[in-house]
């Protein structure tokens, strides 16, 4: 979400929460669904993810050009809510991080080859995730890839149409701008991984 913003030549105000706050239960209580982020864009106020991302998608025209290239947008979002959740599955509380690592740098390319092929069917790789301009699926898919690469610096290696995808979009500026901001290179990947 911070990087469409941040591309967009958005502002936004971020309230921070802690650990502690949020183990309190009072602000946990008042989530609709028990749980962040909360997204406020007037007197809309949204929960879960997903939803924020399409509603920013739609806000901002970053959802293709057309119905077909929203349903691949959407196709490729939930390709990316599996791809974290199977991370979650490997990391955090379910498996030891060492064995839960190892695992998972085994499964990683499998992960990854979806993506490759979607970039090869567009383009030849030269372009977006879908169609001919940026979509919320981009920052999405971009934000996992940057994640991994702070995690497993090279793992792209071997897929060269993903690694020309991150570096011509971190190549954006005011996505550049951001991506090398205090704010983001300071900012944890998860407060669930123990990194």
């Amino acid at each position: 979400m911070r990087m469409l913003l941040a591309d967009q030549g958005q502002s936004w105000k971020e309230e921070a929460v802690t650990l502690d706050a949020w183990g309190q239960g009072t602000l946990k209580a008042s989530c609709l669904f028990g749980q962040l982020p909360k997204f406020q864009d007037g007197d809309l106020i949204l929960y879960q993810s997903n939803a924020i991302l399409r509603h920013l998608g739609r806000s901002f025209g970053l959802y293709g050009k057309d119905q077909q290239e929203a349903a691949l947008v959407d196709m490729v979002n939930d390709g990316l809510e599996d791809f974290i959740r199977h991370l979650g599955q490997h990391w955090g509380h379910v498996c030891p991080q060492e064995e839960g690592k190892a695992q998972y740098l085994k499964e990683l390319p499998g992960h990854l080859k979806p993506f490759e092929t979607l970039l090869a069917q567009n383009k030849s790789g030269q372009s977006f995730i879908v169609g001919g301009q940026i979509s919320f699926a981009d920052y999405r898919l971009l934000d996992l890839l940057l994640n991994q690469e702070r995690l497993f610096p090279g793992y792209l290696n071997d897929f060269p149409l993903l690694s020309a995808y991150v570096a011509r979009l971190r190549a954006r500026p005011k996505l550049k701008a951001f991506l090398d901001s205090p704010e983001h290179v300071n900012r944890p990947i998860s407060s669930r991984l123990k990194i």
